[in-house]
């Protein structure tokens, strides 16, 4: 006879494993960011962490291990075509800058191979990624601790020959050892 026993239905709080990636998404009202000239306020970042704090605001501080895979995404508020047939613009990052405490930027390595992913969007356009992220891995011997970051952020306007720029910072990398024991 065969004897059932009770696992837990509950991921854990936080990934075990450097393997587990860890999604960052930034949420863009495109339109409010052109208008007002500021990204400030008009964006929310969220993740798919157990232990990071933040969600929701510009300061999220995503806890990871070293080694682990990150992938930053953006969702613009408004994806629905226009009553003209027109899409509404688009954001996308086009640089992750790790910065200093004094807001400088970072002159050493925080991730390996991070760089933009995608493919082209035949709907839009060809040359308008479909599923446009950044990914990269922490550097597996990078000394734990916090890791601020800018998002600097492309957006499409009125004229499909402009594009504006917006420099987005707060978040953080809260970086633990892989194996989870705190540093003393």
């Amino acid at each position: 006879m065969m004897q059932a026993t009770m696992v837990s239905q509950n991921p854990p709080s936080s990934p075990s494993l450097a393997s587990t990636q860890l999604n960052i998404v930034a949420i863009v009202d495109v339109s409010s960011t052109l208008r007002t000239g500021s990204v400030t306020g008009k964006a929310a970042l969220m993740d798919n962490g157990g232990d990071s704090t933040g969600k929701g605001t510009n300061a999220l501080r995503t806890v990871c291990r070293q080694g682990q895979v990150l992938n930053w995404l953006v969702y613009c508020s408004d994806m629905e075509k226009n009553p003209d047939g027109g899409w509404p613009p688009l954001a996308r990052i086009v640089n992750i800058v790790f910065l200093q405490p004094d807001g400088t930027p970072q002159h050493r390595k925080i991730c390996n191979d991070l760089k933009v992913y995608g493919g082209p969007d035949k709907i839009r356009s060809r040359w308008t990624p479909s599923y446009y992220y950044w990914a990269g891995s922490i550097l597996s011997d990078l000394v734990p601790g916090l890791y601020p970051y800018r998002l600097v952020f492309e957006c499409d306007t009125c004229d499909p020959n402009c594009k504006q720029y917006f420099n987005l910072d707060g978040p953080a990398l809260d970086v633990i050892r892989l194996d989870g024991a705190t540093e003393t």
